[in-house]
């Protein structure tokens, strides 16, 4: 049964918690796709991997990203939620390096890493480098 995922606007912690461990099973199915040569699946699952710890990460920075992301959001059933509650629930991939650079050095390095493995998901390799820049 699938469990429905804590809201960060109600209880923070527990949305935090829930993605961390997000982020754990998707790392662990990434190296088991990496390890029956399933790259592109592997790198999907890369990518799934770091944005869940990027939104987890950026539970603690609920104050600057406030700053960045000011204003409120109309989600389903009418409800009002903060522009950066909602970045936090979300994450457009658009949002993943500002807001990767805003946790720190290391983190926007993944992201950076992640956002070309999901260019890779998409594109995979291509001998002539006329659709992917990976060959």
């Amino acid at each position: 049964m699938v469990q429905e995922l804590p809201k960060p606007w109600l209880n923070p912690m527990a949305y935090k918690k829930v993605r961390l461990e997000e982020a754990r099973v998707e790392a662990e199915l990434a190296r088991k796709f990496l390890e029956q040569g399933l790259t592109r699946n592997a790198a999907s699952k890369v990518f799934q991997a770091c944005k869940a710890l990027v939104l987890a990460l950026a539970v603690d920075k609920m104050g600057e990203l406030e700053k960045m992301y000011s204003g409120v959001v109309k989600i389903r059933g009418g409800r009002r939620v903060k522009r950066s509650e909602w970045v936090i629930a979300i994450m457009p991939t658009n949002h993943l390096k500002e807001v990767a650079m805003m946790i720190s050095d290391k983190v926007n390095y993944m992201a950076s890493i992640a956002i070309l493995l999901h260019q890779y998901q998409y594109n995979g390799p291509d001998r002539e480098v006329v659709l992917s820049p990976y060959r």
